[in-house]
């Protein structure tokens, strides 16, 4: 089964994926290293494979991920990931799969600290993010 996503969809995914990232360096912020954080998790979404890889690689600018808080980037962030996989439930779960998995290895990626644990606040983000993902 293949795949057929509007010029929207393409965005809503992007808006997705790239959104959890910026979402997770906002809430980061507190740590220090939002910079190293956009980074990793960049660098890991611009790994993906499949469609969905082809989708992530686009270079196209997205709007509306820019906000004065933290609050504000994920009332635009946590909705597009939970459309994100709702929308390609229906058309094929291995690519809904495939886009879930992307998005986890590119908070682990962001997440993972140069020595230690992650803090709370990620942490709590990283759930968040999942939850996001897991409602469709």
């Amino acid at each position: 089964m293949g795949i057929n996503l509007t010029d929207q969809d393409k965005l809503t995914l992007r808006t997705a994926a790239y959104g959890a990232i910026t979402l997770m360096a906002a809430a980061g912020a507190t740590t220090g290293s939002p910079h190293r954080i956009a980074t990793q998790g960049s660098l890991a979404l611009a790994s993906a494979t499949g469609p969905i890889g082809y989708v992530l690689a686009e270079n196209s600018k997205i709007p509306n991920l820019e906000g004065k808080s933290v609050a504000e980037i994920a009332d635009q962030v946590l909705p597009a990931l939970t459309t994100a996989m709702s929308l390609l439930k229906k058309q094929d779960p291995a690519e809904a799969d495939n886009f879930r998995g992307t998005v986890l290895v590119a908070l682990e990626a962001a997440v993972r600290p140069k020595k230690g644990e992650p803090g709370p606040v990620m942490l709590e983000m990283v759930r968040k993010i999942t939850g996001a993902l897991d409602a469709a």
